[in-house]
């Protein structure tokens, strides 16, 4: 059985066997330190008094060279170690957090020194949910949960010592749909970071929108240049009558793909029916590879949920002779099953993916079921009474039924980039992934895939 526990030990190893070559790292790793403070939103109805959250967060990341960007485009990755104190030791206690991240510069020129950073990996909380000592903390209901961070940071100066920023943080931590009630933990927090570096150069410009801090080893053109000027002083920099060292000759090929992905999953239905059961899913997706960093395409996928097709199967209480799905029970293969199509983005970072899909279900009649029985009244049972107020079909229930998203990481087994003279070029790149589905932000069900991607052609 997969479960969250798996998922948070899948991304520690990704993160701590990830193998990037030198040719693509431009700087060994860096510590950073950051406090966060802030406050956690309710997650429902006379959620637990709490005072400000408080954390400490110890990072260390790293500086990407990809294929055709300028020094001030290239984005950092890491991995950030969280402690943070939530604000009622009692009710709430503590959670400790692992999140792989990565962090690109926004604003271009008209607005020095930003970042934008996000990351998604998993966290631990010694207190959660109980139905008889602590029933009002209905945020929390596994020990282990997803923990995504989304966060905007604005250089603040600079110093001997290397860099400190002011920083915008917002932070969700659920489990996935794996344990119900599962409301999920929402922060939003202001952070002060330092970023050490003890071979801090100061640049010479304040043009440059790079603000990651430098050591003096790195050529002359990358820490004094303006930003502007980078891609001209690196074509004056190559030899006289020669384009292999011009910036705009190692721009790598674009190149087709076709993926092939099979998805295990687990949810649950309701509280009544708060058991994990698979949800295996099965998708191609025909699309493009673009510098070797940023990918996107287009597919159809196919998915099955036990739970719907259990429930239909088990002659539950909607699905009996009269009431509302009773037609279900004809084919329960059928009504648990879910075709849909899908948009996928995804930014590589060598054997490295961060990927998003953005779905259209144009089958999934099942989910009627789950709609009725958790969004009616607070708690239903699972034999459903006559005078039971169900949920309403409204438009959310439509947009929820129709629009599906998935957001995750994957770990390639060769390296992502294409186009640079040293890279071997790998037909076949199997993958192995983590990633929280949902019906239009809300949370569907938590998933580990296996996947290939098969390179079709090249374009120069």
């Amino acid at each position: 059985m997969i479960r969250l526990s798996l998922v948070f030990i899948y991304i520690v190893l990704c993160i701590g066997n990830v193998t990037v070559t030198q040719a693509q790292v431009k700087q060994s790793f860096k510590l950073s330190t950051e406090i966060l403070y802030g406050i956690s939103a309710e997650a429902n109805d006379f959620f637990p008094e709490r005072d400000p959250q408080f954390s400490f967060v110890l990072g260390i990341g790293k500086t990407l060279e990809l294929p055709g960007k300028l020094p001030a485009q290239n984005p950092n990755i890491g991995l950030l170690g969280m402690y943070t104190d939530l604000g009622n030791t009692e009710l709430l206690g503590h959670s400790y957090a692992l999140i792989p991240y990565v962090s690109f510069p926004i604003f271009g020129k008209h607005w020095n020194g930003s970042r934008l950073k996000f990351g998604l990996g998993g966290a631990y909380f010694d207190t959660r949910f109980d139905p008889e000592t602590n029933f009002f903390n209905q945020a929390v209901t596994t020990d282990i949960t997803w923990a995504f961070r989304g966060s905007v940071h604005q250089k603040l100066w600079e110093n001997a010592y290397g860099l400190m920023d002011l920083g915008l943080v917002y932070n969700h931590q659920s489990n996935g749909h794996t344990k119900l009630p599962n409301q999920g933990l929402n922060s939003f927090l202001i952070s002060l970071r330092q970023t050490w570096n003890p071979k801090f150069v100061y640049r010479a410009s304040h043009d440059d929108n790079d603000y990651s801090a430098e050591s003096a080893d790195l050529p002359l053109y990358e820490r004094t240049m303006p930003y502007s000027d980078q891609a001209k002083a690196l074509d004056e920099l190559a030899p006289q009558g020669s384009q292999e060292a011009s910036i705009k000759d190692t721009l790598p090929q674009t190149t087709e793909y076709l993926e092939a992905r099979f998805g295990y999953g687990q949810n649950v239905l309701a509280l009544a029916f708060n058991d994990l059961r698979p949800v295996r899913t099965v998708s191609i997706t025909w699309g493009k590879t673009h510098k070797g960093y940023l990918r996107w395409g287009v597919g159809a996928f196919y998915r099955f949920y036990q739970h719907y097709h259990d429930y239909i199967k088990g002659n539950e209480s909607l699905v009996r002779p009269g009431q509302e799905f009773e037609a279900f029970r004809d084919n329960p293969w059928r009504y648990g099953s879910n075709f849909g199509v899908h948009l996928n983005g995804e930014v590589l970072l060598g054997h490295f993916g961060v990927s998003t899909q953005l779905g259209f279900n144009f089958y999934k009649p099942a989910y009627a079921i789950d709609w009725r029985i958790n969004e009616g009244w607070d708690y239903p049972p699972r034999e459903l009474p006559p005078n039971w107020v169900l949920g309403e079909y409204n438009t959310k229930y439509q947009l929820k039924k129709y629009i599906s998203s998935r957001l995750g990481i994957r770990y390639y087994l060769w390296d992502t980039r294409t186009g640079s003279a040293n890279q071997k070029q790998h037909t076949i790149n199997p993958f192995i992934g983590a990633h929280l589905n949902a019906n239009l932000g809300q949370a569907d069900f938590t998933e580990l895939s296996f996947g290939v991607i098969f390179r079709l052609n090249s374009k120069g």
